[in-house]
């Protein structure tokens, strides 16, 4: 939250930087402003031992889903679903599930 003084009022205002359309980048956050280059951006190298104990479990899945999805095999996600489904399958024999349709 911001306040911005103008002609001896105070206007208050808020971003929850939350985008719309999640699929393209925007180029200003409030029009007329220069546009913002993200080629300009050089981020810093950073090693997984750098990240904190979440961070880095969640980046190392994320390397782990992206090479099983290159190799056309299932990512964690996909593997812990089919577990799932085994498991209750397991627990059910009296189920026929012969003619279900996955994925």
């Amino acid at each position: 939250q911001s306040f911005i003084r103008q002609n001896e009022a105070v206007v208050s205002t808020q971003s929850t930087g939350e985008k719309f359309n999640k699929v393209e980048w925007w180029g200003t956050i409030i029009k007329g402003d220069d546009e913002i280059s993200t080629k300009k951006v050089q981020p810093e190298n950073s090693k997984l031992a750098d990240l904190d104990g979440e961070t880095r479990s969640m980046v190392e899945k994320m390397m782990y889903d992206q090479r099983q999805k290159a190799a056309g095999l299932p990512t964690s996600d996909d593997a812990k679903k089919a577990d799932t489904m085994k498991r209750f399958m397991d627990q059910h024999p009296e189920m026929d599930f012969s003619k279900c349709k996955w994925g």
